[in-house]
């Protein structure tokens, strides 16, 4: 498991199950992945992020899959963390997170968003319901909004975890 202290870790990717936290985008196990990483900011989610020198679309500019990706596990990593507080947890209280995945993925490229800045997903939860949370999460590159996404996130099937398999 990682080496982080999950009674003080703001971040929900930390608390994830050891069998699933292989995502590309913020599975602590993948060594290769991106180590996307969000937390509350109050009754909003954030996620901080600055892309690599490879993550470009055209010099000077951020590639849009990586974008994607990045509204798709702050989404789902959000979501968790509002169904966690919804059944009356925290972080770090020794109760397993919830993991959820997506099942609607919808991201409006605002303008073009420029390389060299950190970007910061800024995440609502519009609904939470018993299995689904739809989240809207606007993404800024500094100070400017270059994109808007909305996620439809549900919790992981028992078919998508090893007990499950």
């Amino acid at each position: 498991m990682n080496k982080v202290d999950l009674h003080v870790s703001p971040y929900v990717q930390d608390h994830y199950p050891q069998d699933f936290a292989w995502c590309y985008g913020c599975g602590y196990n993948n060594e290769a992945g991106l180590k996307f990483k969000t937390r509350w900011d109050g009754d909003e989610t954030i996620t901080e992020y600055v892309p690599r020198p490879e993550h470009i679309a055209i010099p000077g500019f951020v590639y849009g899959g990586l974008i994607a990706s990045l509204i798709d596990c702050h989404s789902t990593g959000s979501a968790s963390l509002a169904f966690h507080r919804q059944n009356g947890h925290t972080l770090g209280d020794g109760t397993p997170v919830p993991r959820c995945v997506t099942a609607m993925l919808k991201v409006d490229f605002i303008r073009p968003t420029p390389h060299g800045e950190t970007l910061s997903a800024r995440g609502r939860i519009v609904s939470l319901g018993e299995k689904k949370a739809v989240i809207a999460t606007d993404l800024y590159a500094g100070e400017t909004l270059v994109v808007k996404g909305e996620v439809v996130a549900v919790l992981a099937p028992e078919t998508m975890t090893q007990k499950g398999r």
